[in-house]
């Protein structure tokens, strides 16, 4: 399985190259993805808790993106203008990563660490610019994987 999680970490490594560089990312990136982690987790756990897992964890994406969308809304903004497909579609295909509750950790820990990263980069810049939300959380997941490299728990798969 370390094979997997390698190619999945290249995979995180161009989306984050290309998301910091052009704010564009190749499609097809995001289904590869969701097809690794979704590959990954069954590796660990039985087929059902991987289906279940992945839907309450789209649930939850879904959640958020609908709460973000009110308040865009709410603002009257734009909101093709606040978050960008390409977001959308990593959020969509990394909730098929881990349990339920891992999940939610990390995505939120995920958001976080985007956040504080682009305040970071963006000290000098004094120009208005978009965040490369998706290259900053391929960042943070990928460093998830990297770290699991080590483990031979299980923990983030335990459901």
């Amino acid at each position: 399985m370390w094979y997997l999680k390698a190619i999945l970490i290249v995979v995180f490594a161009i989306i984050l190259y290309q998301d910091f560089k052009n704010r564009l990312v190749i499609w097809f990136l995001y289904p590869l993805v969701g097809i690794l982690t979704f590959t990954i987790q069954l590796y660990h756990t039985p087929f059902t808790v991987v289906i279940l897992n992945s839907g309450i964890n789209l649930t939850f994406v879904t959640l958020i993106l609908g709460v973000s969308y009110l308040y865009v809304r709410y603002r009257n903004l734009e909101f093709k203008n606040t978050i960008g497909i390409g977001d959308i579609l990593f959020f969509v295909f990394i909730s098929c990563s881990f349990s339920i509750l891992s999940f939610f950790i990390l995505f939120v820990f995920a958001l976080v660490f985007s956040l504080i990263l682009h305040f970071i980069l963006s000290i000098r810049k004094e120009e208005k610019q978009t965040v490369p939300l998706a290259g900053y959380m391929s960042l943070f997941f990928g460093a998830i994987y990297a770290v699991t490299f080590c483990l031979t728990d299980t923990f983030l798969y335990a459901f």
